[in-house]
């Protein structure tokens, strides 16, 4: 074989480093799971928008089964699915659960819409679950200026709960179907952010999760953003502002998730990490988050490999 092309395989082969791509194909808005099979990670396909906007219609998906290496298994659905949907709504920050041996996909659908879909495998296929908007900004009161970036939280007493939208938080507990809201849609309250910095407010990328009892709310600041956090004793709040996870990029979005399985938590992000990268050609990294013995969370400070 030739040199380069055993650099090439050997590039190929190796596994992913904390804070460098997961892919070499631009991808955003990570959503990673920890299903019996593996790891599942859904995103936002940079790599089929217009590169002047995040306008792709579908969907991807990336597996691993040691959270290293990473193969795309494609898309793994498209805003086809959903008949009520135009064939060029945007394709934004999607979510995923699992319940009862099905895997349920939560896509925002062209800025003002979210559906759900579900598959018996977590690669699909997927099929419109509902045959309509789980949310539409047109017909549920409080559903907010953008209800997107949906992500869902099935808590220690099964009860369901889906956090979304822009500039205002929303929360919503589902119904036991998962396809289903079970109470009106709620403001999520955040209280005590610093009076010194007016750029502290909430901007998009709700994300929940539990640890030891308590409830942690991350979210991006705006564009751009920084990722903090706040806390709660109970889901629906309200969540007392902690501080900062990610400073700023530079890039115009910041959008997180966080993992927690076998005892360790891992924080995706994305990022301008590739060329020809950029605000709308993104790249989804990961790195170890920790906490404090007082339940903090320590500001992540993204390695990157020397070039």
């Amino acid at each position: 074989m030739r040199p380069f092309l055993l650099v090439l395989a050997a590039l190929l082969a190796s596994p992913a480093l904390a804070g460098e791509p997961i892919s070499p194909r631009f991808n955003g808005d990570p959503s990673p799971h920890a299903f019996k099979s593996g790891y599942y990670l859904y995103a936002t396909d940079d790599a089929s928008n217009s590169g002047t906007y995040w306008d792709s219609t579908t969907w991807r998906l990336y597996t691993s089964k040691d959270m290293k290496r990473w193969a795309d298994a494609g898309a793994v659905l498209d805003v086809s699915v959903f008949g009520w949907a135009r064939p060029d709504a945007k394709a934004w920050a999607p979510d995923a659960a699992y319940r009862d041996g099905k895997y349920y996909f939560y896509a925002p659908v062209g800025g003002d819409k979210i559906g759900v879909a579900v598959a018996d495998r977590p690669e699909g296929p997927f099929k419109d679950a509902i045959g309509a908007p789980l949310v539409d900004k047109a017909r549920d009161a409080n559903a907010g200026d953008e209800p997107i970036d949906p992500q869902v939280l099935i808590d220690d007493d099964g009860q369901a709960y889906m956090v979304f939208g822009t500039r205002v938080p929303k929360i919503v507990k589902l119904g036991p179907d998962m396809v289903s809201l079970a109470a009106p849609i709620q403001n999520l309250v955040v209280t005590g952010f610093p009076a010194a910095d007016p750029k502290k407010k909430y901007g998009e990328a709700p994300f929940l999760h539990k640890r030891k009892g308590l409830y942690y709310f991350s979210f991006s600041t705006g564009w751009p953003g920084q990722i903090v956090y706040a806390t709660a004793k109970t889901p629906m709040g309200p969540y007392a502002y902690r501080g900062v996870i990610l400073d700023y990029l530079k890039i115009s979005t910041n959008h997180q998730a966080i993992l927690q399985d076998k005892g360790r938590t891992w924080f995706f992000y994305h990022d301008n990490l590739l060329a020809g990268g950029g605000d709308h050609r993104r790249s989804i990294a990961i790195e170890p988050l920790t906490y404090s013995t007082d339940g903090t969370i320590e500001e992540v400070r993204p390695k990157r490999a020397a070039k």
